[in-house]
């Protein structure tokens, strides 16, 4: 069951869950609050905890709001893309032939038909960053499965616009944005072993943040790293 509580403009999506403490976060892009408690939390009893942390909650919208934000692509000649961290350069080939893309060094060719529109090489785009996400997330999988004794049935990859990631524990599927080619391959991992713990912990619950923070120590500054990232035309958050 979820309730909501208004602090002023801010609101607070509350839910009681099989934890022990209480967990509060403030969600990119928009400074989204949501409250975490236990099961027998009265809602006078979350009102008071997140009052107590109102400073902190307008400072962490603040950091938000003042994030880097990149502008809409446009798919133009010298445009800057970014892969895996990277800054690279756009250079347009039009050409009578199937569309393609390619890397190299610091330049990305998008090979198009004279005419194609923004959308159209837009998609193309899209389907090179999937596949290069293919080419390295199999690899992430079978490293991680040994060590948190888990397996992916199925991995998927799709634009996402509120997260990072998703895990479905019952099939043994996880989804991940394929905004994270753009990322450092090392936050692509760490959104690889926070979705794949899923599949022993459904939950954000104490039980999943001490399996976590067992396999994958540094995922604080992992997941910090991430949110602080420019964010892109479209809104993600994690």
């Amino acid at each position: 069951m979820t309730e909501q509580i208004q602090l002023g403009d801010i609101s607070i999506l509350v839910t009681r869950k099989a934890i022990k403490n209480v967990h509060l976060s403030v969600h990119p892009p928009d400074g989204r609050v949501t409250l975490a408690a236990p099961l027998s939390t009265r809602l006078e009893v979350a009102r008071a905890y997140a009052i107590s942390k109102l400073s902190w909650i307008r400072v962490q919208q603040q950091q938000l709001r003042n994030q880097a934000r990149e502008t809409p692509r446009q798919f133009i000649e010298r445009e800057s893309h970014y892969l895996w961290g990277r800054r690279h350069l756009l250079t347009i080939i039009e050409r009578d032939a199937k569309p393609g893309v390619s890397l190299d060094h610091r330049r990305i060719s998008l090979s198009v038909r004279p005419g194609s529109d923004q959308a159209k090489r837009a998609e193309i785009m899209h389907t090179w960053h999937k596949s290069l996400l293919h080419q390295v997330v199999p690899g992430m999988i079978q490293h991680w499965e040994p060590r948190l004794g888990v397996s992916v049935d199925a991995y998927f990859l799709q634009r996402m616009k509120t997260k990072w990631g998703g895990c479905n524990p019952e099939a043994g599927h996880i989804r991940l944005n394929t905004e994270l080619v753009k990322k450092p391959k090392d936050l692509l991992e760490y959104v690889i072993v926070h979705e794949m713990t899923h599949l022993l912990e459904p939950t954000h619950s104490d039980r999943f943040i001490a399996l976590l923070t067992k396999h994958y120590p540094t995922w604080r500054e992992a997941r910090a790293e991430l949110n602080e990232l420019p964010l892109g035309a479209e809104e993600w958050n994690e």
